[in-house]
């Protein structure tokens, strides 16, 4: 039996509003679920307690990687990113929660939500953070997100390998310093700072060997492209002025 056009044509309707309900449904369930987890974490982040900081890590990395970068995600990465620095909990005097191990966990996951923000949370962590762990975790992050402009960022990680190098050399954070560099070069307009970071980092004996060698290469490959980039400003000046 034939169905008429009006018929074929109510079916179709039917069908299309059938799944634009399906298609809002979903939507509100996954805000609520979203809405859910965020709470869930804020309260885990929130607590007092070291072990509830880690299973609010593991439930941070788990939202990020399902795409869920809601306020509370990241206004939790931000509070753990600083536990022990930007929040301090005491007991009689006595700092209760300064578990570095949590804030350089957070510190990497910052970097699966590259943005102006967590840039600027990172480089808070990398200047006044005295961990070398948590300051290379932030320091790594920094150059994974790529974000520098007017060399904020190569400016900062200079000045925190600089304080660390005084206090404590370390190499594991010395290495992520390099690594940054490397991926920040490019978008860096001044790169003295950097150059000088370098150099200090390859002629410092309180860093192993590999370390050293990786600062040496790099100081050579800079100093080759301030070469280039010199030699193009004066052709470009003297195409100028012919």
């Amino acid at each position: 039996m034939k169905l008429s056009k009006k018929v074929l044509a109510a079916i179709a309707l039917i069908s299309a509003l059938s799944f634009a309900f399906a298609q809002d449904e979903t939507s509100v369930e996954n805000e609520y679920l979203t809405d859910v987890d965020g709470d869930i974490i804020t309260t885990l982040a929130e607590s007092d307690d070291f072990e509830n900081k880690l299973v609010a890590l593991q439930y941070l990395e788990s939202a990020i990687e399902e795409g869920n970068t809601s306020p509370a995600v990241i206004a939790a990465l931000d509070h753990l990113a600083g536990e022990g620095i930007n929040t301090q909990s005491r007991t009689n005097g006595r700092l209760t929660n300064n578990f570095s191990s949590v804030r350089r966990e957070a510190c990497l996951l910052l970097a699966k939500v590259p943005s102006e923000h967590s840039k600027n949370t990172l480089i808070n962590i990398a200047l006044n953070d005295n961990e070398p762990m948590v300051m290379a975790a932030a320091v790594q992050s920094l150059g994974k997100i790529g974000i520098n402009n007017n060399d904020e960022t190569v400016e900062a990680i200079a000045f925190a390998n600089r304080k660390n190098q005084t206090l404590n050399p370390t190499s594991s954070l010395a290495m992520e310093v390099l690594n940054a560099y490397e991926a920040l070069a490019e978008t860096t307009e001044n790169k003295k700072s950097m150059i000088d970071s370098v150099a200090r980092i390859s002629t410092d004996y309180h860093y192993v060997t590999p370390v050293r060698q990786k600062a040496y290469r790099l100081l050579k490959k800079l100093s080759q492209e301030s070469k280039k980039d010199s030699s193009s400003k004066k052709d470009d000046s003297a195409n100028k002025a012919n």
